[in-house]
């Protein structure tokens, strides 16, 4: 089977023309969305906290992480993004998990699904009443 890749920015919230474009591997496996850390730096992200992630061997390991606007085929999400030295761009399923997309691995691309899901929102558009005191 092939391998699918998307096109992504990942912008600095607090600074929104800095950004970084980049053509990304799509990992179903993976969470969050890899960058080299060069780029993260570039545009001015700086650690937010730290996360824990079991690699591929089974080892796991505490890298940092920070938040960013990340936009790809036309949607635009906050998110994690992690960096560690020598990582090549891997695009992890957290951005783009259902319901907005899935993947097509006949076409090998991401494929938008017709709509989301609201699962238990009122059908009307009129907020609920707020509970008595």
């Amino acid at each position: 089977m092939g391998t699918t890749h998307v096109t992504v920015t990942v912008r600095n919230h607090a600074d929104l023309a800095r950004c970084w474009d980049g053509l990304f591997l799509v990992d179903t496996g993976a969470t969050d969305p890899l960058v080299p850390p060069p780029y993260i730096e570039a545009i001015g992200l700086d650690p937010e906290g730290q996360r824990v992630y079991k690699t591929v061997n089974g080892h796991e390991i505490r890298i940092d992480f920070v938040c960013a606007y990340i936009e790809f085929l036309g949607d635009v999400t906050v998110g994690r993004v992690i960096g560690t030295r020598g990582s090549s761009r891997c695009w992890g399923s957290q951005p783009w998990n259902p319901p907005a997309f899935e993947v097509d691995p006949v076409n090998r691309r991401l494929k938008r699904l017709p709509r989301g899901s609201l699962l238990g929102a009122p059908t009307d558009a009129s907020p609920p009443e707020p509970a008595s005191a």
